[in-house]
Order: structure tokens, then sequence, then C-alpha cells
């Protein structure tokens, strides 16, 4: 039996060049109707030809699938970034209407209430010393200092927030911001 060499003029039927592609004979058909591969006659195929065309066709496919994947990262990236960057929008104008409190501003608020109570509980013994001093009577004693307690605790009652003190903060904080932007 004599040896048969391929060539670029060797041609095989439809099942023949789906065995070499490792594919079916429908898919083959669906090649050549999509002009990946050429047919050279009915059910004839160049094979040199179509395993080249169809290496390259399948090649293409997988750049342009991972093209697309990259492209599709890139796009929910994008989408993510401008997502994140209208949330902090929304939150520094919702911080400059006074409607949201950053918490340092919030702790550094609760700070200086804290030490005006520490001032006025330390001022409260000079504040009873004469009263209580003049007093004999224990019981007049201990309703001078409750009545002193009362009223400090009264003033500590009536305290409320102030929506200028703390856009004040954030103004004076911005300030301190912008300026390390400069630097």
């Amino acid at each position: 039996m004599a040896e048969e060499r391929i060539t670029e003029e060797t041609t095989v039927k439809l099942s023949e060049l789906a065995s070499v592609l490792g594919i079916s004979g429908r898919r083959v058909n669906q090649l050549a109707q999509d002009g990946v591969i050429v047919a050279e006659k009915r059910g004839q195929y160049r094979l040199c030809e179509s395993v080249q065309k169809y290496i390259a066709y399948r090649q293409s496919a997988n750049g342009d699938a991972a093209a697309a994947k990259r492209e599709q990262a890139k796009d929910a990236a994008d989408v993510l970034l401008k997502t994140s960057r209208a949330q902090k929008a929304s939150l520094e104008l919702k911080e400059l209407q006074g409607k949201m409190h950053r918490s340092e501003d919030v702790q550094a608020m609760t700070s200086d209430l804290i030490y005006a109570v520490r001032a006025a509980l330390i001022a409260l013994p000079g504040r009873l010393a004469v009263d209580t001093a003049a007093e004999s009577n224990p019981r007049q004693t201990a309703e001078i200092i409750r009545r002193e307690v009362s009223n400090l605790m009264g003033d500590l009652m009536h305290y409320q927030y102030d929506p200028k003190a703390y856009a004040a903060r954030v103004r004076e904080r911005l300030s301190w911001e912008a300026s390390d932007d400069e630097d």
C-alpha cells in the first residue's frame, strides 16, 4: 500500500475534518456557513487550510473573550468608583447641611461638654465653702449643697444640641484639611 502524504492540496470529507478538529460534523457545517472554513466541494474540505483557519478562529475567539472580560472588569470598576464618589459627595453634603456629623466632631463636642461639667464640679466646693461654713446646722448645710448640685444638674439638663457649634467645628476642620492639601 502506498503511503499517502498530506499536502496543501489534500482534501478530506466532513467526518474526517470533524475528527481531526475534535468537533462534530454539525459544528463543521456551522463553521462553513459562518465562513470560518471553506468547502472545496460539497462535503470536501482542504485539510491544511481548514485546520489553520479553525485555529485562527479559536485564537481570536479566546482573545475576544479575554478582551471582553477585561472590558467588563474595567466597567465594573468604573461603576464602583463612580458609586463610591457619589456616596462620598452625598455624605459630605449631609455633613455641610448639618444632617450628619463625623465621629471626630461628635467626640470633640462631647469632650467640650465633659470639660464644662468637670469645671462646674471643680468650682462647686469654692462656691459652697462660704455658705456652708456659716451654717452650724448639718441639715441646712446639706440643703445648701443639694440646692447647688440641683442648679448644676438643671443647667446640664437644659444643655441642647447647637447646630451652629457643629457647623463652626466642621468649617474649622475643613479649613485645616484644605490647608493640609495645599501643603
